[in-house]
């Protein structure tokens, strides 16, 4: 125990604490404890793993205090508490936080420098210009990105102990360490053996800036400007033409066909050959039940690609048209056309202007190459009024994403099979979601899904796609001969490993073999953290103990992204739900209610909210909110915050001043007021219980702050006088009701203002208060309309001494309190702490339809 400060104050209590703890293994997983007690003694955490790459801001804060809350609340109710962190090392975010730190981009074609410098350090972290960009080897940049990844983990974790997260930092584990690589690609050749993960060559989002292909789910729209580009098309037969509104006419080399409804105003036209203008192509006019006949002029352009809709069209119309609608790729990976005209392109005197005109150029180029070259032959006969449409961008992207062919790893997501999409709803089900709104994104998000998850990244800083490819004779890759690794020598790098049976000189000769370059997408690994972190297929006593996982806590704008993929894993992996329960935090949104995001510059960064308020205060505000719901945060006056230093500061004064009152040995409660207060508090304690049982740790809070400033406003004052009194009777009842009131009150208070509750803890107990008992209700029975009658005659008394100008402390002759009778018998159980507390001589009661001071009678100043 230590001693209690001449003037508690909240400043140092983070550093000192955070070291106490550390030192004596707090928070630390009892394993030994685990083994014994089996699975039902664990609470285990999917933690989050914050995406290493800059910094974190407060909306981490806010929802890490919300698990860390319930953590803490488990380990004192007797479990073993399974809390690892995780930091996302790999992915996009970390290469271009990297390239604008250092100055460097990858270029893997140049060698390995081992006595590189980095042109400079500390980079602003906006956006630079590849040409500005010095170009470094593959492995230059993944040692930079190494670097760097580690030096944020530091930054990150500092703030998170600061912040007073109970995390097991002995359990922590980062997506690209040797451990986490081999079970991400140990997972993969599972799924590859078992035909979930396949390779195909299709058409691809593809975000030219990061140059790499982009899944599904991390797609957003964005409202771009457009117009509608109205082009003839003539009939082959020289009979006329129809005409076709576009919003991309730079694609116009690239049509394979045009649709129009079955029942639309051109439905006599389907089956009639058309050439596209200019370039001469024959293609067919189609009926698709997708073409809106009351959009534009009723027939749209089908090319490869515009938009996910020609993919639609071109996969659905391949099914009757066969070969006759090829893929005709006219933009590169790098977002610039071709340098040749697609093979369709009939006329010579069109390839050859296409390959001066258009070809190397960039789209914008493109189309106002093509606009005014269909403006010069007539083909095109109106521009429309700019308009804005939603475009679809990579969610960490700056320009629209494109459309290109490319070969692509793929796991099977239920897009396709009806039957792994009823067992990840049924899966989605089984587990308890907070709130249980929630559930529907997820089955919204299963429900729409329209192609299997693409895990492969054309770039660098990432897990390795464990596979190599046999080359036939003429060097080429035969991607019908994938060579895969043993798993007992995982984690490997095909392009540094050779594989079995093979030679490192036979790597790219024919008859050889050939690594594949690719990376697995950060999902594909972060879809795996109950496995990273509970030991898969590496430790199956820690598996068995923690999995299925009692809760994944995270955000809702990426259930689309980490809970479905790692829902997915587990499903096909173990045919069963990851978690028991999904905890989803709602956003920080800034005073216009909008939501906090680095690119809308709104985001406000924790470390100095933290120290000028203190992390008790900042725990509070983020209590205070509900899961799922929005909150709402002014850094210019941050009203919880400072709401939730002033109770951090009561909890330390009020224990100071209970502490004062020694407890005599064998003291009983026998007051009734004091029995009435912790009636009250058994009450507080089964409903706040309750409320952390059910993750609503908002609920908690609220009834427990409440009834703490009942017990320090009222209750404390009224009782004082007798705690004070060592003559009084009834001075042993109140001090042990003082004590046992607040032990009890610390540690309802001690999920959430961790620091002081600790603080006030050590004064009087032995260890930590987060390693103490829940407390559970007393069982003193007592009646709660004592302390709720005399908390409101206090309040009486008090405003007829403000009423009569008078000061709190002076005396009263005579004073009359009516009331009903019930009420009246209340306060006469307290009386002798109202005439204490009131300075009242003389204390009268009488009947009354409501509770008021009728009368009170000042002692004179002269007396």
């Amino acid at each position: 125990m230590s001693s209690i400060p001449d003037k508690p104050a909240l400043e140092g209590l983070e550093a000192k604490w955070g070291e106490r703890w550390s030192e004596q293994g707090t928070f630390l997983f009892d394993r030994t404890g685990a083994a014994a007690s089996g699975r039902d003694g664990v609470y285990s955490i999917d933690t989050p793993p914050p995406t290493a790459s800059g910094s974190l801001h407060i909306g981490h804060v806010f929802s890490y205090t919300h698990t860390d809350v319930k953590a803490r609340f488990e380990r004192m109710r007797g479990k073993s508490v399974f809390y690892p962190m995780g930091w996302d090392d790999n992915g996009l975010p970390t290469e271009r936080r990297v390239q604008n730190y250092y100055g460097v981009r990858c270029d893997p074609s140049l060698p390995y420098d081992p006595e590189f410098t980095p042109p400079f350090e500390g980079g602003s972290n906006k956006s630079s210009r590849a040409a500005d960009q010095l170009p470094i080897s593959r492995r230059n940049f993944i040692e930079l990105c190494e670097k760097l990844t580690v030096e944020d983990e530091k930054q990150f974790e500092a703030l998170f102990r600061q912040l007073g997260l109970s995390v097991d930092w002995t359990q922590t584990y980062r997506t690209i360490s040797d451990d986490t690589i081999r079970q991400s690609q140990l997972a993969f050749l599972r799924g590859l053996e078992r035909g979930e993960a396949y390779q195909s060559l299709a058409p691809t989002l593809w975000d030219i800036d990061f140059r790499s292909a982009i899944a599904q789910a991390e797609l957003e729209d964005r409202e771009q400007q457009a117009a509608y580009h109205t082009i003839e098309f003539p009939f082959a037969d020289g009979s006329g033409s129809i005409a076709v509104d576009t919003t991309r006419p730079e694609l116009l080399p690239a049509c394979i066909a045009i649709v129009t409804h079955p029942d639309g105003p051109h439905k006599h036209l389907i089956g009639t050959k058309v050439r596209t203008p200019f370039f001469g192509a024959e293609i067919e006019i189609h009926g698709h039940h997708l073409a809106q006949p009351d959009k534009g002029t009723g027939a749209a352009m089908v090319c490869t690609f515009g938009d996910v809709t020609d993919i639609v069209w071109w996969r659905e119309l391949r099914t009757t048209a066969g070969d006759s609608l090829p893929n005709m790729t006219t933009i590169g990976l790098d977002g610039r056309f071709l340098p040749d005209a697609p093979e369709m392109v009939a006329d010579a005197h069109a390839r050859d202007w296409y390959a001066e005109s258009v070809g190397g150029k960039t789209v914008f180029s493109a189309r106002k190459a093509i606009v005014e070259k269909l403006q010069e032959t007539g083909d095109m006969t109106a521009v429309g009024k700019p308009f804005n449409h939603a475009v679809k961008f990579f969610e960490k992207g700056d320009r629209p994403l494109e459309i290109v062919s490319t070969r692509q790893w793929y796991i099977r997501n239920g897009a396709r099979d009806q039957d792994l999409r009823d067992e990840l709803l049924k899966n989605g089900r089984d587990v308890a979601w907070h709130p249980e709104f929630m559930r529907v994104r997820y089955e919204n998000w299963v429900g729409g899904l329209t192609g299997d998850w693409l895990v492969s990244r054309q770039r660098f800083f990432g897990v390795p796609i464990p596979v190599w490819y046999g080359l036939d004779e003429n060097g080429e890759r035969d991607y019908d001969r994938v060579i895969t690794p043993s798993h007992d020598v995982l984690p490997i790098d095909p392009t540094s490993d050779v594989p079995a049976g093979y030679t490192a000189e036979q790597r790219g000769v024919p008859g050889g073999f050939e690594a594949e370059q690719d990376i697995f997408d950060t999902w594909a690994t972060s879809s795996l953290t109950p496995q990273l972190a509970g030991g898969w297929q590496r430790d199956e006593e820690l598996w068995n103990l923690v999995a299925p996982f009692d809760v994944r806590p995270q955000g809702q704008d990426i259930i689309r992204t980490w809970l479905f993929s790692t829902m997915l894993r587990s499903t096909l992996e173990d045919s069963r739900a990851p978690w028991r329960n999904a905890a989803i935090s709602g956003f920080i949104v800034d005073p216009d209610r909008k939501k906090m995001s680095k690119s809308k510059g709104n985001v406000v960064t924790p470390a100095d909210i933290l120290d000028k308020h203190g992390s008790d205060a900042v725990r509070y505000w983020s209590a205070s909110s509900r899961l799922g719901m929005d909150a709402a945060f002014d850094p210019q006056n941050p009203t919880q915050v400072k709401i939730g230093r002033r109770l951090a500061i009561k909890i330390l004064n009020a224990a100071k001043f209970v502490l004062s009152f020694p407890v005599p040995e064998g003291a009983h409660v026998t007051h009734a007021l004091d029995a009435s207060m912790l009636t009250a508090l058994d009450a507080v304690v089964r409903e706040a219980t309750k409320a952390f049982e059910n993750y609503d740790q908002a609920k908690a809070l609220e009834v427990t702050e409440a009834f703490f400033w009942t017990f320090c406003d009222d209750y404390l004052e009224l009782v004082k006088e007798r705690a004070y009194d060592q003559t009084d009777l009834g001075q042993a009842s109140a001090a042990l009701a003082l004590r046992l009131a607040l032990s009890t009150l610390l540690r309802l208070l001690a999920p959430i203002v961790s620091f002081a509750t600790e603080e006030a803890w050590s004064w009087f107990e032995e260890g930590s208060i987060h390693t103490a008992s829940w407390p559970v209700p007393l069982g003193i029975e007592g009646d709660t309309a004592v302390l709720a009658a005399a908390s409101e005659a206090l309040i009486g008394i008090r405003r007829a001494k403000t009423e009569a100008k008078a000061s709190q402390k002076t005396p009263v002759a005579r004073a009359t309190i009516a009331a009903p009778a019930q009420k009246v018998e209340a306060l006469r159980a307290a009386a002798d702490d109202l005439r204490a507390v009131g300075r009242i001589a003389e204390l009268d009661f009488a009947d009354a339809d409501e509770l008021s001071v009728t009368a009170i009678e000042l002692v004179p100043v002269e007396s």
